[in-house]
């Protein structure tokens, strides 16, 4: 597995997680139990969305339109 995108926080984790595999591409969230230890760990980094190697181009591109998106109203 290849991490493809650093989430900000556990929320958009998982929404972006929904989001691909509504794609039928399989992604794990990595760290997000480790998120849970701030104060002890540094903040940035610690998340990461990863899929296969064989999905990491089209799950970038969908992250990629899916945050550049205008909401519709």
């Amino acid at each position: 597995m290849i991490k493809i995108y650093s989430p900000e926080n556990v929320i958009e984790a998982q929404c972006l997680k929904d989001f691909l595999e509504q794609q039928h591409i399989p992604c794990f969230i990595g760290g997000q139990y480790l998120a849970g230890a701030i104060g002890e760990l540094p903040v940035a980094g610690l998340l990461g969305l990863y899929v296969e190697d064989m999905d990491a181009g089209l799950a970038r591109r969908l992250i990629c339109d899916y945050l550049n998106a205008t909401p519709v109203f």
